[in-house]
């Protein structure tokens, strides 16, 4: 089983600005915490010993508030000098990364999935990038994935739709020399320009899960965050 996780946590939070400080959007306060502590509780839950922390914007917050620890995982930062974008984030994390393989979490997102699950998922399909994807009624603020009977990644539909779907819920199992290869340097979209540009290419495959979602990037969800998590609070 994987022991690493990249967690992109270099967001501006442009949305957010209006109800929480200026700081980093994964420092959000969630029922007395910062949000980030549920998904570093959410990787430890699942066997993680080491997570590098794609930062950026006022990453010294995450660092004087988490060190170089937390419980018994250890942290790592891989710090952007410039904005390089949630692919570009990765793929500075990634030079941090010990293993083929690793976890990639949205550090704005939290989706209570079985991790071992989706190891197996995604290795039964010998994948090089596989997306945990979440049913949801309204698709408008993500738009859609859509996957064939094999679970492969046939299309990602623009958003603004009000339709069901499946959407990406922000975990990723990727290898680490394949995305390096294929991905441009500087800043670039995770989404668009990688995601986008070569499942047509490549085997993506997309594994649904119904697991807890939530996404604290716009001001809404993330009060609706406040009340979900205290059912998380220790």
């Amino acid at each position: 089983m994987i022991k690493e996780a990249v967690i992109l946590a270099g967001g501006l939070g442009t949305r957010l600005k209006s109800v929480i400080k200026d700081i980093p959007k994964p420092m959000a306060e969630v029922c007395g915490k910062p949000f980030l502590c549920y998904i570093l509780d959410f990787t430890i839950k699942h066997g993680i010993e080491r997570v590098i922390l794609s930062v950026g914007y006022k990453w010294e917050v995450i660092k004087n508030f988490f060190g170089g620890q937390y419980k018994n995982l250890k942290l790592e930062y891989a710090v952007e000098n410039t904005l390089l974008g949630t692919g570009g984030g990765l793929k500075n994390a990634l030079k941090y990364v010990n293993e083929e393989e690793v976890f990639v979490l949205n550090g704005d997102t939290f989706f209570d999935i079985d991790l071992n699950l989706f190891y197996n998922l995604h290795k039964s399909k010998n994948s090089k990038l596989s997306i945990a994807l979440k049913k949801t009624e309204n698709t408008e603020r993500y738009g859609i994935v859509e996957i064939d009977e094999n679970n492969r990644i046939v299309s990602f539909l623009e958003k603004g739709k009000r339709v069901s779907g499946f959407i990406n819920g922000g975990i990723y199992l990727l290898n680490k020399n394949f995305f390096n290869v294929l991905s441009p340097e500087g800043n670039f979209s995770l989404e668009k320009d990688f995601l986008e540009k070569f499942y047509k290419d490549y085997e993506f495959y997309g594994f649904p899960f119904d697991g807890f979602f939530i996404d604290i990037g716009v001001p809404e969800d993330y009060e609706r965050a406040r009340k979900e998590f205290e059912r998380f609070t220790d």
